[in-house]
C-alpha cells in the first residue's frame, strides 16, 4: 500500500484481538459480515478527502471535521456512531512533544475510521498489537485502549516538566539570577500549551462513558460481566471456606456443648487429667475430619 496516497494501513480484525491486513480493493469491497473494518488515513494523503466524501458513507458534516486542518479535543454523536478527536504529546524525532499530534476517530458498530497527519504513536501501539494478535476485539475496546496509550505516553512529559519546576524551586531559594526569569516563562508557555488540549480531552474522557453508542455499551457490560463474575468468584471461594471451618468445628462444638452442660454426673469431674483428655479428643476429631475432607477431595 502507497502511504502518499492517504492509505497506511487497514485491517478487518477478527473480534480475536488479530486481523488481515488490506489495502484499497479490500476496503471498498468490505461487508460488515467480513469483520470489522479499520481503516488508518493520513489527513493530506491524495486520496483520503475523495474516498471519505464519496465513497465511505460517513456523513458529509463529519468528514468535513475529519478533514479540518486544526481541531481541538471533543466528542460528537451521531445514531449509534461517534466522532472522537483525541490529542497525544508529540514524540517524533527532533519534535517538542508539547507540539501536540491529533487523531481523529470515527466510529461504528462495524467500522473504524482513524485520521492523522504526523505520526502518533499511541495508534502504532494499535497496530502492532492487531499484528500480534493481541489488539483491540470491538470498536468499543479501540477507543479505550487508544486513550489509555495516550494517557500512558503523555505520563513522562508530564513529569519531566514537573522535575523541572522542582528543580527551578531549589535555584529560587539558593540563587538569584536573571535567567531564573527566562526559565520560569518557558516552562509557563510549555505548561500553556499542554493545557490548552489536555483540559478539553479531559471533558472528552469524562463524556464518553455517559454516551449511548450500543458498541459503548457493550464494552462497558462486558466490563461490568467480568467485574461481576470475579466477585462471584470470590464469594463462592469465602462460603465454600466458611462451609469447611463449619464443617470442621461443628463435631468438637457438639463435644463441648455436651460437657457445657451443668448437671450432675458429667464423668471426668474429679480426674485432673480430663480436660487435657478432652481437648486431645477435640483435636484428634478435627485431624480426622481434615483427613476425610482430603479424601473426598472436598479440600
Amino acid at each position: 500500500m502507497n502511504e502518499t496516497d492517504g492509505l497506511l494501513y487497514a485491517f478487518v480484525l477478527d473480534g480475536k484481538g488479530g486481523g488481515r491486513a488490506v489495502g484499497w480493493p479490500e476496503i471498498e469491497s468490505w461487508t460488515p459480515d467480513q469483520g470489522i473494518l479499520w481503516v488508518h488515513l493520513d489527513r493530506r494523503g491524495s486520496h483520503t478527502e475523495g474516498w471519505l466524501e464519496e465513497k465511505s458513507g460517513i456523513d458529509p458534516l463529519i468528514c468535513q471535521t475529519l478533514l479540518q486542518e486544526e481541531v481541538r479535543p471533543r466528542v460528537l454523536p451521531q445514531g449509534d456512531a461517534m466522532l472522537v478527536i483525541l490529542r497525544g504529546v508529540n514524540l517524533n524525532p527532533g519534535a517538542d512533544p508539547q507540539d501536540m499530534v491529533g487523531v481523529r476517530v470515527w466510529l461504528a458498530a462495524d467500522r473504524i475510521v482513524s485520521l492523522r497527519h504526523r505520526r502518533l504513536m499511541a495508534v502504532n501501539d494499535l497496530r502492532g498489537a492487531v499484528e500480534a494478535g493481541t489488539g483491540p476485539k470491538g470498536p468499543g475496546e479501540f477507543l479505550h485502549r487508544l486513550a489509555d496509550r495516550l494517557i500512558d505516553r503523555m505520563g513522562p512529559v508530564i513529569n519531566e516538566l514537573d522535575d523541572r519546576v522542582d528543580e527551578l524551586e531549589d535555584e529560587v531559594l539558593t540563587e538569584h539570577s536573571a535567567a531564573l526569569r527566562s526559565k520560569i516563562g518557558e516552562i509557563r508557555r510549555e505548561a500553556i500549551s499542554l493545557r490548552r488540549y489536555l483540559a478539553p480531552q479531559r471533558d472528552v474522557m469524562a463524556r464518553l462513558p455517559m454516551e449511548q453508542a450500543s458498541w459503548l455499551r457493550e464494552r462497558a457490560a462486558v466490563t461490568q460481566d467480568e467485574l461481576n463474575n470475579r466477585l462471584a468468584d470470590q464469594m463462592n471461594k469465602t462460603m465454600y471456606l466458611l462451609t469447611i471451618v463449619a464443617a470442621v468445628l461443628l463435631p468438637p462444638s457438639l463435644v463441648t456443648g455436651l460437657f457445657g452442660i451443668n448437671v450432675g454426673g458429667m464423668p471426668g469431674v474429679e480426674n485432673i487429667w480430663a480436660f487435657t483428655a478432652v481437648v486431645a479428643g477435640l483435636i484428634a476429631i478435627a485431624v480426622v475430619e481434615v483427613i476425610l475432607l482430603r479424601r473426598l477431595k472436598w479440600i
